[in-house]
């Protein structure tokens, strides 16, 4: 590592990646949280931001108690906020002390953009050969450089709102910015992959990372079923192609789902159903024939399920190891996650102006390095004045 990085107050906590620098040039929700995954496990992610900020920050509603953006505040805890306006020299030079100094630069910016401000990875490399270089990108860096890459967009042209929605309905998005989200942690592991390259060899290399690929990739399934038969999957609202039942029904009170795997698993159902010979039957014996005549099976299955309420049935199905759930809402998916002892929810607090931030635990636990929720996502700017009068 460097030793002329200037001043480190706030340093993270001893992490296994303590004394990775990362210089984040990144924005809105990919690049984020990719680098809030890196200093969640000790790396020094120092978020540089144009004088306007990060977009995110003005995507409001909703806002925390401080008034800021809780979007903004999702993908951006663990981090230093420097402002660098490229367009003057001043802010171009700190741009580039932090890039060249660092372990790990990333950006999702257009083509061209960091090439015109010298701080592509060709540039950046000359003096700093050990650096890793991603750049995240919506569509590659060839003939789709051009295209913006929008979550919504890739979610449309890469096949997944076309498999998601009623069969009868419109082709609809996931609930949240999910193909973002993938590509983030594609980022997060092609960095350490990277890092563990430069381990080995003592070199940097380059990380690129698409939404597109990310999506393609993530589709797993449905995506092998089509490049083996050549025929593309309709959507199934919530049922599933492959396997039945494993779909959403209506209790007495409110939805539920059962997501049945295999043929004992089926046996169980119907016994808990108290109907048995379900399990029997030709039409229903096996999974193949569950999927064959699925429609037949939903229209014995419905009646059954709607004579007793949901959270009901949830607990005679889990008895019997079926696995079985109600729909939560968001508020009761983390009050679920806290009821098994998960700890799904951590606050952090700005050691300097007392401000606190709860926010979603890492998901991801290492027993002799966890991660560590230091500091609340960083006003604009707050680290400024680490940066001045560097050397």
């Amino acid at each position: 590592m460097a030793d002329d990085r200037g001043p480190t107050p706030e340093k993270p906590e001893a992490g296994v990646l303590s004394g990775v620098r990362v210089a984040d040039f990144s924005r809105v929700l990919a690049g984020p949280y990719a680098t809030m995954m890196l200093a969640d496990f000790g790396a020094d992610v120092i978020k540089i931001e144009s004088p306007a900020g990060d977009d995110t920050r003005a995507w409001r509603p909703p806002a925390d108690d401080a008034g800021e953006s809780t979007y903004f505040g999702s993908v951006n805890r663990n981090k230093r906020s420097v402002v660098c306006d490229l367009s003057t020299s001043d802010g171009l030079a700190t741009a580039r002390r932090l890039a060249t100094t660092a372990d790990v630069v990333i950006e999702n910016f257009r083509p061209g953009v960091m090439e015109r401000f010298g701080l592509d990875e060709q540039t950046l490399r000359e003096t700093n050969p050990r650096l890793v270089f991603c750049s995240i990108t919506g569509f590659g860096r060839d003939a789709g450089a051009a295209l913006p890459g929008y979550d919504l967009l890739v979610q449309a042209v890469g096949g997944l709102m076309s498999i998601t929605g009623a069969p009868d309905g419109e082709p609809s998005k996931v609930g949240v910015a999910l193909v973002d989200v993938l590509t983030g942690l594609n980022a997060f592991s092609g960095i350490l992959l990277a890092l563990r390259q430069r381990d080995a060899t003592g070199r940097g290399s380059r990380v690129d990372v698409d939404l597109l690929g990310s999506l393609l990739a993530a589709l797993t399934n449905q995506a092998s079923g089509t490049l083996a038969t050549g025929r593309s999957p309709a959507r199934l609202g919530n049922a599933h192609p492959s396997i039945a039942p494993y779909e959403l029904f209506r209790a007495a009170d409110r939805e539920l789902v059962v997501a049945v795997g295999n043929d004992r698993q089926f046996a169980a159902f119907a016994g808990v159903l108290g109907r048995p010979g379900l399990a029997d039957d030709q039409r229903f014996a096996t999974n193949e024939a569950r999927v064959r005549d699925r429609d037949a099976l939903r229209g014995i299955l419905e009646p059954l399920l709607t004579s007793r309420t949901a959270a009901d049935w949830v607990d005679a199905l889990t008895r019997a190891r079926v696995p079985a759930g109600l729909v939560n809402d968001i508020g009761e998916a983390f009050a679920f996650a806290e009821s098994l002892g998960l700890e799904p929810v951590v606050t952090s607090v700005d050691p300097e102006t007392g401000r606190t931030s709860r926010q979603p635990a890492t998901p991801i636990r290492l027993d002799t390095a966890p991660a560590a929720h230091r500091t609340p996502p960083p006003l604009l700017g707050a680290h400024e004045a680490r940066w001045t009068d560097e050397r």
